[in-house]
């Protein structure tokens, strides 16, 4: 719309006023709150999305573990022939009675199997130290029945 305004020196100037339709600012700012939704809805939807991922991340990392325990607690159990008794404080009973209760294992005796093989496993270095020392200590022996029997 155009208005007639008289400035200093008396001439008329066009000064055009900024008018919209009524509908217009509506139509604006729906335009932009549509824009602002759309916006959210998409980092919605990257948030949600990331967090899949990274739960099927957790998902597969507790399988893995779950199917490593598997294996260990297989190798722990083949072939239990040997039976050894042996007395435990109340905590280690607690730890045994824990896999049993969580059917990792099927009794005390299979926790007890388990946990000795994976102490064994964990402490291979310090076992084949023992081993060699030992080794050392049947060779020392022998040495000292053959230095008596010969003296005899």
């Amino acid at each position: 719309m155009a208005k007639k305004d008289e400035n200093n020196n008396g001439a008329e100037e066009a000064v055009v006023e900024d008018v919209k339709a009524p509908g217009e600012e509506v139509s604006e700012g729906m335009s932009t709150a549509g824009e602002k939704v759309s916006e959210g809805m998409s980092t919605a939807g990257k948030k949600v999305s990331e967090g899949m991922t990274s739960a099927s991340k957790s998902i597969n990392e507790a399988f893995r573990q779950v199917e490593g325990l598997g294996k260990a607690l297989g190798s722990a159990l083949q072939d239990r022939a040997n039976v050894v008794m042996v007395r435990v404080n109340d905590e280690s009973l607690a730890y045994l009675d824990m896999l049993a209760e969580a059917d990792i294992t099927r009794s005390r005796s299979e926790s007890a199997a388990f946990l000795i093989n994976e102490g064994i496993k964990a402490n291979e270095a310090l076992f084949q130290k023992i081993r060699d020392i030992t080794d050392q200590i049947a060779a020392l022996k022998a040495q000292l029945r053959e230095t008596v029997d010969v003296e005899e």
